[in-house]
């Protein structure tokens, strides 16, 4: 007997996502697919060609850059932070080692 031939139309199932991150990633590219086959149908929704076009748009271009811009002051900030934490300890620990060393110790004062 002879195999029957799958439809060019069926698609192949992709393994389920074992993240929430990929799961979503995941559905995404099932709408963006979906999508695509609409515009090129012809049957897309107002909706649907409106949010592409404004992704195409000069203006949202700006609006992703200036965001990644941000994102980048965000995370120099916080790095910035964090050197100055460490920073703090690093003087702490010296400031420590020398009374150590000149004989004060924190805990052993005594008092006469």
């Amino acid at each position: 007997m002879a195999k029957p031939k799958e439809s060019s139309k069926s698609k192949k199932r992709r393994p389920p996502a074992t993240t929430p991150d990929a799961r979503e990633n995941q559905l995404i590219a099932m709408a963006v697919d979906l999508a695509e086959k609409q515009l090129s149908e012809g049957t897309a929704s107002s909706q649907v060609i409106t949010h592409f076009l404004k992704l195409g748009s000069s203006r949202d271009r700006l609006e992703q850059e200036n965001l990644k811009e941000k994102n980048k002051v965000l995370k120099a900030q916080t790095e910035a932070l964090k050197s100055e934490k460490k920073i703090e300890e690093l003087y702490t620990k010296a400031l420590n080692a020398m009374r150590a060393y000149s004989g004060q110790d924190r805990n052993d004062e005594e008092d006469d």
